[in-house]
């Protein structure tokens, strides 16, 4: 996936960042934070999880089904977005 190769700092700072507020979500329950704290860490890690999820299917979607000049595969391209986003669905 050469979106995923060109966009790779960003993609990592964004992972790390994710990472840190499963930590901090960790930490709030280890500590035994109110459930209002908590329910903020899980909704901004769902959040910011959702958003490096967009960004590489807008990569996807820009490099393997819009530039893609096989018809055949272009198809392909999207059935694999369509089926990632049932799965996100659920």
């Amino acid at each position: 996936m050469a979106h995923i190769q060109r966009d790779r700092k960003k993609l990592l700072a964004r992972a790390r960042r994710i990472a840190g507020q499963v930590a901090a979500l960790e930490q709030a329950l280890e500590a035994g934070d109110d459930c209002d704290a908590v329910l903020v860490q899980i909704a901004a890690a769902k959040g910011a999880m959702h958003g490096l999820m967009m960004e590489v299917m807008a990569g996807h979607l820009n490099d393997h089904v819009v530039a893609e000049k096989d018809p055949t595969k272009r198809a392909s391209e999207a059935d694999v977005l369509l089926d990632l986003l049932k799965r996100h669905a659920r």
